[in-house]
């Protein structure tokens, strides 16, 4: 039984860490869509699809840009 409650407290750490990066990484999906940057290329930047950045951006609150604010490619 010990070496499953210790299975069990090991996985919960992981999961918990890998919780808290998962929302870091979100906040600078945010962020760099904030500062200017498109969806296309932060995604390229990330592990989620154009759509998935999207849909975060908006539950943090990043308004879409408006269709005579088209942004330029990033470099």
């Amino acid at each position: 039984m010990d070496e499953y409650e210790a299975a069990v407290r090991s996985t919960g750490r992981r999961v918990g860490k890998h919780d808290a990066e998962r929302e870091a990484h979100i906040a600078a999906i945010a962020a760099a869509l904030s500062a200017g940057h498109r969806p296309t290329d932060v995604a390229g930047w990330s592990p989620w699809t154009d759509a998935n950045v999207r849909k975060m951006a908006r539950r943090k609150g990043v308004p879409p840009a408006s269709k005579g604010e088209r942004r330029e490619p990033a470099d």
